[in-house]
């Protein structure tokens, strides 16, 4: 899991630390989770989550705020979360999250550049049996015995933790997504970043000569503002 996690993840801040979309998206990320769960985050669990994702991109406080208020105002653009299903060149399956106010025009865009890259979209849940969506969380290593902090967690439906340099990983089926996050703030761990994501239960070896189409593909959709993550099951181990 976490070659492919990290690969992605690496990808997705290269992206976002050099372009102004990042505060963008996290706005619609906070207007969906204001939607949901109402504007304050001591009571909405997605608005602490936007919150923090907004507080690891470096978003100032000040933004958080205008994104929170312009989200509760009777004005507030409808965005919605919703998702497509694809196969890019040699049979990748591809999950695209967006988050969107035009559906019709979104649709339009994403197939656009399947159809120019080699792809084509396919019927939502065809890939439900090759991604497992997972809750993945980092905190600081500093001070936490591993062993105690497993013993601790396995309450909040903790699936694996790992240490990686001087972060701890923790991964949670995504149904104890809320519960792992609600269950670190109990326990004042802080929580350097978390996010959902969807982990490949089967991954496709690729042939040298589409992997440059792959990638381009990748770029394409990452682009667009509506879109918010690109998941893949291209193998992504030393040996491909």
């Amino acid at each position: 899991m976490g070659r492919a996690f990290e690969f992605r993840k690496e990808r997705k801040m290269k992206r976002w630390a050099g372009m102004a979309k990042t505060f963008t998206r996290i706005g619609r990320e906070i207007a969906i989770a204001v939607k949901s769960g109402g504007g304050d985050p001591a009571y909405n669990p997605s608005l602490r989550l936007a919150v923090q994702n907004a507080k690891t991109a470096n978003m100032p406080k000040q933004n958080v705020e205008n994104a929170i208020k312009k989200a509760t105002s009777k004005d507030a653009e409808n965005f919605q979360e919703v998702i497509y299903e694809g196969y890019g060149p040699n049979k990748v399956a591809f999950v695209v999250e967006t988050a969107t106010d035009n559906p019709t025009r979104t649709i339009a865009t994403v197939r656009m550049h399947f159809n120019r890259n080699g792809g084509e979209i396919v019927e939502s849940g065809t890939h439900n049996f090759i991604f497992d969506r997972k809750g993945v969380i980092k905190i600081n290593s500093e001070g936490q015995d591993l062993e105690e902090l497993e013993l601790l967690l396995i309450d909040y439906g903790l699936e694996s933790i790992l240490k990686e340099d001087d972060d701890i990983m923790i991964t949670v089926p995504f149904s104890d997504y809320g519960t792992m996050l609600k269950g670190l703030e109990e326990q004042n761990i802080e929580i350097l970043s978390a996010e959902a994501v969807r982990l490949p239960t089967v991954v496709k070896n690729v042939a040298e000569d589409h992997l440059e189409a792959i990638i381009k593909l990748i770029d394409k959709l990452e682009e667009e503002d509506d879109i918010t993550n690109v998941f893949h099951n291209m193998d992504m181990s030393e040996e491909s």
